[in-house]
């Protein structure tokens, strides 16, 4: 990983925390001289490395306050307070900048797409409202946002993020006012439009590796989603639910045409099922072993004359992907994919990146803060989000090369 490990003779030398302290410390060292080149003034640069030292340090949750006790107090806080909720500096050229660095030393194998869920008290925050959360299994007063993150077996990080925001506050003209929602967020997006546009605005005019968009879509229709990512010319490898139906493109089982559920569609082709080896992201890194099966399918034809034409069903073929963790009848899992010409044992490698980034999300991004901002700003949620990221990507770059000190 070059610019960001150390030699063995130095890892010899020094104590094992020593050598974190030092990783960390080039990493952030490297990764702030990129990020934050795009800020015109440099007492704004100054700032960002402050407020990244500040998440990376601070204990318990990171306020301003509690990172700026660290470096100046009292002076050091209003600064910080300004460089995130009313400075004008542009977060998605920084995020851009973070994609494309973490494209360069981590190697992504995919663009892994997480819903995040932020609890909150009071209905003033920017974007909060009482919903329910199938999740949770409950109605929450929350914030919703979907996070994409360059993914690979080794680390995820986050580069690009949007927040959902409902009727109730795009439609309110003095909630909007307050929160300083900019006027071209409207009209109100649905969640499986707010995942995929996250994904449409981080490789949109940005020189980034063609990289295949995996996530949940169970919640959602298929063919929607689908068309969508082909609408942005993203592969994608996303989890569907096994009623969600299907045309397969041969007759299965007793099937002789027509549209099943794709539950039974893979249930009726055990046959073709094959081991293959794949590794979970918890911390042992264990091997494990599922059955895999793939089949050729159509999305449904649409019957209603009302529809518009680009909603009729797309009817070139995909592949429907299933996991059996056991040898029942029927799949744990199921998955579908543009990625026709890939092996079923690697798909389902890929699809394994969304518990690598559950894991990354639940040990890294939410020490760094990236749930923090208590704020009520629209610009100051996605200043702190995405410092937060840049923070969330130092801890982990660094990790690895702490785990890979011959790496060059």
């Amino acid at each position: 990983m070059s610019g960001v490990a150390l030699c063995a003779e130095d890892v010899r030398i020094q104590g094992h925390g020593s050598v974190r302290a030092a990783v960390q410390e080039e990493v952030l060292t490297e990764l702030c001289s990129v990020l934050f080149a795009s800020l015109p003034r440099r007492d704004q640069r100054r700032r960002g490395v402050e407020y990244v030292r500040g998440l990376l340090a601070a204990e318990g949750r990171k306020s301003v306050r509690n990172m700026a006790a660290l470096t100046g107090g009292a002076t050091t806080e209003q600064g910080l307070h300004h460089f995130v909720s009313s400075s004008t500096w542009d977060w998605a050229q920084v995020r851009g900048r973070l994609a494309q660095y973490l494209a360069r030393v981590a190697e992504p194998s995919a663009w892994v797409v997480r819903p995040m869920i932020v609890p909150k008290a009071g209905e003033h925050s920017v974007g909060v409202d009482r919903r329910y959360f199938p999740a949770f299994g409950q109605v929450l007063n929350a914030q919703q946002a979907f996070g994409v993150w360059a993914a690979s077996d080794r680390m995820s990080s986050p580069v690009n993020w949007r927040l959902h925001l409902s009727g109730a506050w795009l439609d309110d003209r003095r909630r909007r006012a307050r929160a300083s929602i900019p006027a071209s967020l409207s009209p109100e997006e649905t969640l499986d439009e707010c995942a995929v546009e996250a994904c449409r605005e981080l490789v949109a005019g940005q020189a980034l590796p063609r990289l295949p968009v995996v996530l949940d879509a169970r919640e959602t229709e298929a063919a929607t989603t689908v068309g969508q990512l082909r609408a942005a010319d993203m592969p994608f490898l996303i989890r569907v639910s096994g009623a969600q139906l299907f045309t397969p493109s041969h007759a299965v089982g007793p099937a002789r045409g027509g549209e099943l559920p794709a539950y039974q569609i893979m249930g009726a082709a055990r046959e073709l099922r094959r081991q293959a080896l794949w590794t979970d992201h918890e911390p042992q890194a264990a091997r494990r072993t599922s059955l895999v099966a793939a089949l050729r399918v159509g999305l449904p034809r649409r019957s209603s004359r009302s529809e518009a034409p680009e909603h009729s069903g797309d009817r070139r073929d995909l592949l429907l992907l299933s996991e059996w963790r056991d040898s029942g009848r029927w799949p744990s899992a199921l998955w579908l994919t543009d990625l026709t010409g890939d092996r079923p044992g690697a798909l389902l490698r890929l699809s394994k990146l969304i518990g690598r980034v559950d894991r990354d999300c639940a040990e890294i991004a939410d020490r760094v803060g990236v749930r923090d901002y208590a704020g009520r700003s629209f610009g100051g949620w996605h200043r702190h989000i995405t410092l937060a990221s840049a923070a969330h990507a130092i801890t982990a770059v660094a990790a690895c090369a702490e785990r890979e000190p011959g790496a060059s």
